[in-house]
């Protein structure tokens, strides 16, 4: 996995005695000057393994091999930490930074903390909500068109940890002050443009006034803008910012109702948000409606394409569960009495229900538990449904994986080196090692393998996700070995972890995870629901899976080690070999 930390390999120096050699001592995290909000560091590097190396005057533990990764405290400002080998001597500084927003000082408003930060549009009668950072005991209000706002200080609140505290364990909320957080809420009744927001603020008789960075906007019900998506798959979301969840994506052609704005963001009809850049106005289009009648179907050699006839593409969601796969269809209204499915490979029944007014919702329960991909697009305004069939395996003792196309990804490469070892061996270099291990053996068992990349070289996620899309493999895989955010405990934390995003791949990344773990008698690092890039696709069953942790002493140790290399890709070989014998 990408280093969450952005390693970087430093060799520290200071004996101008041995500065043509090898360094003995090396620390390649933190760097100096490095700078986290986190409570707490850990160091990694290596040394021969005779003698100490002190931290700040104290022994830490190593490995037999003298690599090192201890964990220290780390105070509000400059922290400052002496390594010590022999005669070796590195000084390394790390700044703590705070996460509490700093109250400003005398009669002002904190830097950047007045909200709407961006132009923000809404339907009528919506709540319009401003917030804003200013000493306590002050006066706060917000004058829009003629209209005051009073923003009152707010009770405390919790404050969740990011999403990387999941995978430390620490992801538990903790009590943040609202000392000086003002916030209050308005609407408005018609269409108008409101201008921006003003600013109040008064204490100990002093006012000042500043002007908000947001524009406020009230829409108009009856003249709402019209979008297409112009991109293959366009990124729907839960809100207006990258830190929101993703939802499926939506087809290159659809056409959606804007009722809302947040900067370069737009709110849809059906409550997504998508960003302005993947779409274009289609002037004086009114919103899409449409409805639906018969839905057809056609078998291919490799799938089962359903097609459904609409009269303007209209947005879409796909919900995968346990042996079925649902499409719902937003702005949209059965006037449905016929559809024909025979007998099919895959789909055992269809059913269909109008779900609300303009959503209807089609279920089709499949004959197996697995799914093996699945496509979605446009063909004009109708849209089509391409179900993946099982793969037709040659199934021989010899070759029992025959016919069996598998997308193999070691992960990063280039300038993308992903995270480090205490020796600054990269995990670019030893992904691809193992990938090729692997690759041999999966096609020793008469496998297909198609590697994203068979050198050093930089490829993006999106180029990875296109080969995956291209080549419709019955599985890709996705090798990477991880690192910890700066307060993970990286003495302790280790293990084999899966990580899936699509329902369909769940059953093999809990299996190879189970498989791996008991078969090399592994630690478990865990089996992850991750919305990654490598585990978004959904033409394949596609996992992620991290070997272990490079930022873990013993553990790095292990997968360096060639004879341990050869024994986890052919471990991973034969749980593919299991699993599909298991889902068949």
């Amino acid at each position: 996995m990408k280093n969450l930390l952005g390693l970087v390999i430093l060799g520290f120096i200071l004996s101008s005695s041995i500065a043509l050699a090898q360094p003995s001592l090396i620390v390649i995290f933190p760097q100096t000057n490095y700078q986290t909000s986190a409570q707490k560091i850990f160091f990694l590097g290596t040394a021969p393994p005779d003698g100490q190396v002190l931290i700040n005057s104290k022994p830490i533990t190593r490995s037999k091999a003298g690599h090192f990764s201890p964990s220290f405290p780390l105070q509000l400002g400059e922290n400052l930490f002496t390594v010590r080998y022999h005669n070796q001597e590195l000084k390394i500084e790390v700044t703590r930074l705070t996460t509490s927003p700093e109250l400003p000082q005398g009669v002002a408003f904190a830097k950047d903390s007045l909200t709407p930060a961006v132009d923000i549009a809404r339907l009528p009668g919506e709540l319009i909500c401003f917030s804003a950072l200013a000493p306590p005991n002050a006066n706060v209000s917000v004058n829009l068109a003629n209209q005051t706002v009073v923003l009152s200080p707010q009770p405390e609140q919790a404050e969740l940890p990011n999403n990387f505290a999941a995978l430390t364990g620490q992801n538990q909320p903790h009590a943040q002050s609202s000392v000086g957080n003002y916030k209050g809420c308005t609407t408005g009744a018609t269409a108008a443009d409101l201008g921006q927001p003003q600013f109040q603020l008064t204490l100990n008789g002093k006012t000042i006034t500043q002007p908000g960075s947001g524009k406020v906007q009230i829409l108009s019900r009856a003249e709402l803008p019209v979008v297409e998506v112009l991109v293959d798959a366009g990124v729907a979301r839960t809100g207006p910012s990258t830190d929101y969840s993703r939802l499926t994506p939506l087809p290159k052609g659809t056409r959606t109702t804007v009722t809302g704005r947040e900067g370069e963001w737009l709110r849809l009809d059906y409550g997504a948000w998508i960003n302005s850049k993947e779409t274009r106005i289609l002037p004086g289009a009114v919103p899409p409606q449409t409805i639906i009648r018969s839905v057809g179907y056609r078998q291919l050699p490799s799938a089962t394409e359903i097609v459904f006839p609409l009269e303007v593409s209209v947005s879409v969601s796909v919900q995968q569960s346990e042996q079925a796969i649902a499409l719902t269809l937003y702005n949209t209204t059965a006037q449905t009495d016929i559809i024909r499915l025979d007998d099919d490979p895959l789909i055992d029944r269809l059913d269909w229900q109008q779900e609300a007014p303009g959503q209807v919702k089609y279920t089709f329960k499949l004959k197996k538990a697995q799914q093996w991909g699945y496509k979605l697009r446009y063909d004009g305004t109708t849209l089509v449904l391409a179900l993946r069939h099982p793969p037709k395996i040659g199934n021989t003792r010899r070759k029992p994986l025959a016919n069996f196309k598998i997308v193999l990804d070691p992960g990063h490469g280039g300038k993308e080196t992903g995270a480090s070892g205490p020796t600054g061996y990269l995990e670019k270099d030893v992904n691809l090692v193992v990938s090729k291990l692997l690759r041999d053996d999966l096609m020793k068992r008469g496998a297909t393998v198609v590697m994203t990349r068979e050198d050093d070289r930089e490829l993006s996620l999106a180029e990875r996700q296109a080969i995956i899309s291209r080549e419709e493999p019955a599985i890709a895989l996705s090798i990477h070995h991880n690192s910890l955010p700066d307060d993970g405990d990286a003495e302790k934390t280790k293990g084999f972890g899966a990580f899936w995003y699509q329902p369909q791949a769940h059953n093999l990344a809990m299996f190879l995870h189970n498989y791996v773990v008991k078969k090399l008698g592994r630690p478990s690092y865990g089996v992850f629901w991750d919305n990654l890039a490598l585990t978004r696709p959904t033409a394949a069953p596609s996992v992620l899976l991290e070997l272990g942790f490079m930022s873990n002493p013993d553990e790095f140790e292990q997968m360096v080690n060639p004879r341990e290399q050869k024994k986890i890709a052919d471990a991973i070989a034969q749980g593919i070999t299991e699993w599909l014998g298991s889902v068949k």
